[in-house]
């Protein structure tokens, strides 16, 4: 059972371009600065290159950026308590632990144990995979399997959580 009395955990979960990252980082920096940023991305390309360069102006002052595609769960367990800290996002992390061919079972779990024990406001956005057609493909159908366990595993663990849907956010715990 998480421990409540240290910290809140906020899930945030919708599709594409629905507003999650923006509608997190509103909640974050109604905390006292400084927010923690824990970001997940890796530019294999000049496309997420950019994403991430407008992610980060978006941001502005008062963020620090914790870069970490892969060590997740350590980035977690090693920030200061009381900190606000938004995680951007669950979904890119988990690929990039897929394409590395890491055990997904094993690393959800970790990050799922760690995110039970919040020790501030913490914010964590990931993507909803499953509202689409059934991937034509076993990877992808692997991924959406995958992403819709982890998100059901965050969610059970979280105080609140909140669905955007079109730039709006929805209730849902």
């Amino acid at each position: 059972m998480p421990d409540r009395a240290k910290g809140r955990l906020t899930f945030i979960v919708g599709g594409a371009r629905a507003g999650k990252s923006a509608h997190a980082e509103t909640l974050a920096t109604a905390n006292p600065s400084p927010w923690t940023y824990i970001a997940t991305a890796q530019a294999y390309d000049d496309e997420m290159r950019e994403r991430i360069a407008l992610h980060r102006a978006r941001r502005g002052e008062g963020w620090v950026t914790v870069d970490a595609p892969l060590d997740l769960t350590d980035a977690i367990e090693a920030l200061p308590d009381h900190q606000p800290v938004l995680v951007d996002c669950l979904t890119l992390w988990l690929t990039n632990h897929m394409l590395a061919d890491h055990d997904i079972e094993a690393e959800c779990r970790r990050l799922t144990d760690a995110l039970s024990r919040p020790r501030g406001p913490w914010f964590v956005v990931s993507n909803e995979v499953g509202l689409g057609i059934v991937p034509d493909n076993a990877l992808a159908r692997r991924f959406r399997d995958a992403a819709g366990r982890l998100n059901q595993q965050v969610a059970a663990v979280a105080d609140s959580v909140l669905m955007m849907v079109a730039g709006l956010p929805l209730k849902v715990k």
